[in-house]
């Protein structure tokens, strides 16, 4: 398997050692993390942040198409909800007893920005954060990246003020990659988005603005284990790091997987074809939403945003709307001393190449209520009635608060033993190990934006997957 980047070995091993200290290390020198909280909220109150839900006669600069019935924006820039036609042939998706669906779904073609940075204070690498307001967050104001930024932000198509930080990730003279990578987004919601996952470290001077602040990694892992603080796109970075080897002993070799994976790409015959948003077969629209007509899996709205620390302080947009909340979760168990986790490999139609792999557990269980058991998804029951004493990880994250609202799963590791889940799982699903998914994350498009986050809450867990 190919090195991270073209260094010496000796200098990969030195940045591992480096990531290991800053994991090891929960006191920074610049901010405690029992400080954090009260930080935080000092951020709200230094702010204006308010959203309010309108009609969507109410968007300003944003309507439904005439023709097509797609809701977008009069600049043609940003992106649109257009509906989207979906089927699958010759093998059954695994989420779900249906083969074809239609639903509304996100275009946005351009690539953002998603990039950490870091620097070395007293020996110890810290990462800059920042807190970010999303209208979508339940509690507004979460850890983000140095820089989540859209082309359109960076670019100032909204004539908005310029993105901090942004010299770091891109033009010459940017510090040093330790992680450059396209990425997906939500498959379920966005029609094959990807952006820019990236980590600089800098031995530049950089001043700190305010809304942002130096963290370690270990400050961060014990921010993760905290309901709604680290945003999605924070997530997803951080699931990228080139965190070191821990054990051999895969049940699946390298090779093995890959091939593995490749097959499920290649058994799946999936069409998404975009089409007109008006007359969308199940889903019904009227003055303040666009819904499904039996009431589940998400909505369409609209919102009113302030937001007095953004690049613009004031805008309209739409937004997405689960009903529920979503449980996604790795079922774990150890084959021979060596930690695993069971990946699904799934079909969602957004994604750009059919299929890539997500937790073990990803659906809001509402949606399959109405369902009998046999037609429920794989090991959702599972997880639904794992004991206390196997949870071996449990938090509530929100999904990208930019385009979702009040998006939110609980997020689990939990151990399983041969009843649970055998040792040569059902087709679909296979047992790989953490290293491996860190490996794969290096590459786009492997691991999907929930499994990423579940990566990252694993390297931040310190009890190992039994």
């Amino acid at each position: 398997m190919p090195p991270l980047t073209l260094q010496p070995r000796e200098d990969v091993k030195l940045l591992a050692d480096r990531l290991a200290l800053s994991a090891a290390t929960t006191r920074g020198v610049h901010l405690t993390t029992a400080g954090f909280a009260d930080w935080l909220a000092g951020r709200g109150r230094a702010n204006t942040f308010r959203v309010d839900r309108i009609p969507f006669a109410e968007l300003d600069g944003w309507s439904f198409h005439g023709t097509t019935g797609n809701l977008e924006h009069r600049s043609g820039r940003f992106f649109t909800v257009e509906g989207l036609h979906v089927t699958e042939r010759g093998a059954p998706l695994g989420d779900g007893p249906y083969a074809e669906w239609h639903q509304p779904v996100i275009k946005q073609p351009e690539v953002g920005i998603l990039g950490i940075l870091g620097k070395e204070f007293d020996g110890v690498l810290h990462f800059l954060m920042q807190a970010k307001m999303e209208p979508g967050n339940p509690n507004l104001l979460q850890l983000s990246p140095t820089v989540q930024a859209t082309r359109s932000n960076y670019t100032k198509v909204h004539k908005g003020a310029d993105v901090k930080y942004l010299e770091h990730f891109v033009g010459p003279g940017r510090g040093r990659v330790v992680a450059d990578v396209l990425q997906s987004e939500h498959g379920s919601w966005f029609f094959h988005k990807s952006n820019r996952n990236m980590i600089v470290l800098t031995d530049d001077e950089v001043p700190l603005l305010d809304d942002f602040c130096w963290l370690t990694l270990g400050q961060i892992a014990e921010l993760l284990h905290r309901d709604n603080v680290v945003n999605m796109d924070a997530r997803t970075v951080l699931s990228c790091l080139p965190v070191p080897e821990r054990a051999p002993g895969a049940l699946l070799s390298d090779a093995e997987l890959l091939s593995w994976f490749t097959a499920e790409r290649s058994r799946h015959d999936v069409r998404a074809e975009r089409v007109p948003l008006a007359g969308l077969p199940g889903w019904r629209r009227d003055e303040m939403t666009v819904e499904h007509e039996e009431g589940r899996y998400f909505k369409v709205v609209a919102v009113a945003v302030q937001a007095g620390n953004r690049e613009v302080t004031g805008w309209t947009q739409p937004l997405f709307e689960p009903v529920g909340l979503g449980v996604t979760a790795f079922l774990t168990r150890t084959f021979d001393g060596v930690p695993h986790v069971l990946v699904h490999a799934r079909v969602e139609g957004g994604f750009l190449d059919t299929v890539e792999l997500g937790p073990t557990v990803q659906y809001t269980p509402g949606n399959f209520a109405h369902l009998p058991a046999a037609q429920r998804p794989p090991f959702l029951d599972t997880v639904l009635a794992a004991p206390a004493d196997s949870v071996r990880y449990e938090a509530v994250h929100s999904e990208e608060g930019g385009r979702f609202l009040n998006a939110e799963s609980r997020y689990l590791l939990v151990d399983a033993d041969d009843l649970d889940v055998p040792h040569d799982p059902p087709a679909g699903y296979a047992w790989v190990t953490p290293d491996q998914l860190t490996w794969l994350v290096r590459h786009g498009h492997y691991l999907n934006v929930q499994g990423r986050t579940l990566l990252a809450c694993l390297n931040a867990t310190t009890a190992a997957p039994r």
